[in-house]
Parts: structure tokens; sequence; C-alpha cells
């Protein structure tokens, strides 16, 4: 476990300087540091989702029984994202940092002793983020490896599957963010934006209290009612965070 979480800790940073680089060492885009930084977060980002939904893929179309069979990708895949997390934090704090330099803002352009200031504003800005990103290290990553105890694979491959949206989402920040809102590209991701994180980060909840209830032959109705308490937070949490 350790040599796949050391895996994860070089994979997603060394992806993000790879992608700065030769972002930067193109001479037809002319990018800045700052440009380069944060098209680089958003691909990483966007790797990962693609890694994750492909990983809940294989994971729950390979579980019949789905609450005892088991599939080794399903630790495997948490442990290797679990740096990815704690790295975007870092990474989001970073294109934050760039974009008030590009606005001009004082905590960005002053000194360099006031990062410490645009570091509180980015905490205080982005805290539903970041707090994401600490939940998901400090209690789903402990939960999902050994709260569980090797059951209901299936579920948490299915939750991998709520990252299928994240793509979308950093492909339309980045045409944002470079005024291409008239472009057609910006009009279908838009719509695959929609559609993607309706099914994955909305409706994925109630499937999911739906495939339990199949499980045990219990409609939904009952099937939510007799779930554990904690089962009940855990799912509610989630959607929040989710979304």
């Amino acid at each position: 476990m350790l040599t796949i979480l050391a895996a994860g800790s070089m994979f997603f940073p060394g992806l993000f300087l790879l992608s700065k680089q030769c972002l930067k060492s193109i001479p037809a885009l002319r990018w800045s540091e700052g440009d380069a930084v944060i098209v680089s977060a958003r691909l990483v980002s966007s790797v990962q989702a693609v890694m994750a939904s492909s990983a809940g893929y294989i994971i729950a179309s390979s579980c019949e029984d789905i609450l005892e069979d088991q599939h080794w990708l399903t630790s495997s895949y948490i442990m290797f994202a679990v740096p990815y997390f704690v790295f975007d934090i870092y990474a989001m704090f970073m294109c934050y940092w760039y974009k008030l330099r590009v606005k001009g803002h004082e905590e960005a352009s002053a000194a360099p002793q006031h990062m410490s200031t645009a570091l509180t504003s980015y905490l205080r800005r982005e805290f539903l983020m970041v707090l994401h990103h600490v939940v998901m290290v400090t209690v789903c990553f402990p939960v999902s490896v050994f709260w569980r105890q090797g059951k209901g694979d299936y579920f948490q491959g299915i939750l991998f599957m709520a990252e299928l949206s994240t793509p979308s989402v950093c492909l339309g920040k980045i045409l944002i963010q470079y005024k291409q809102q008239h472009t057609i590209l910006h009009k279908v991701n838009g719509a695959l934006m929609l559609i993607t994180f309706f099914i994955c980060r909305v409706l994925l909840f109630p499937y999911l209290y739906y495939a339990y209830g199949r499980y045990v032959c219990l409609s939904i109705s009952v099937s939510h009612v007799l779930l554990p308490r904690s089962a009940w937070v855990g799912n509610l949490l989630s959607l929040m965070i989710s979304i």
C-alpha cells in the first residue's frame, strides 16, 4: 500500500510540473507562468477524474454481488488518489495566487511576505472546496479502506464515477478564463457538463438506495429507512460535498 501511495505522490505533482513546462515551451502559445499553472492544474484534475471514473466502471461492472464481491482496484486506487487531494489544495492556491497577480490585487503584487494574506483570503474564499479535500483525506480515506472491511466495493466504484463531470467543469473554467464563451465548444461543453453533473452528482445517490433496495428485495423508500444511520449520514455528507 505504501508503494501505491508513493506512486500517487509522485504522479500528480509530476504530471503538473511536466504539463506546465510543456505549455510554457510551446512558442505559439506564449503563455505566462500563471497561465501554464492554471491550465496544468485543470489538466491534472481532469486526468484524475478520468482515472477515477474508469476505475469505478471497472469495479462496478465486475461485482455481481454488490455487497460481498471485492475488486483489487478499489483500495488500490483510493491509496493512489489520496495524494491528489493534498496536492490539489496547493494547486488551487497557486491558481488563486496568479489570478490575484493578473488582477493587480495587493496580496500578490506586494512583497512575498504578504503571501500569508493571500493564503487567508484563499482559505476564506475556497473554504468549502478545501474542506471537501480535507474530508476526503481524513474521513473518506480511512472509512473506504479500513472501516468497510472489504464490503461494498460496488458502491465504492459507483462513487468513483461521480468524478465523470469534472473534465467538463475544468474545460468550462478554462474557456471562460480565456473569454471563449461565444464558441461552439463552450456551448457543447456546457450541455455535457449539465448532463454529466446531474447524472453523476445528483441521481447517483438515489441510485445507490435503489441498488441496495433491489439487493435486499425492498422498495427504495423502505431500504432508505432500514439503512444504518451511519450510512445515511455518510451518503448525505457525500451529496453535500460533491455538489
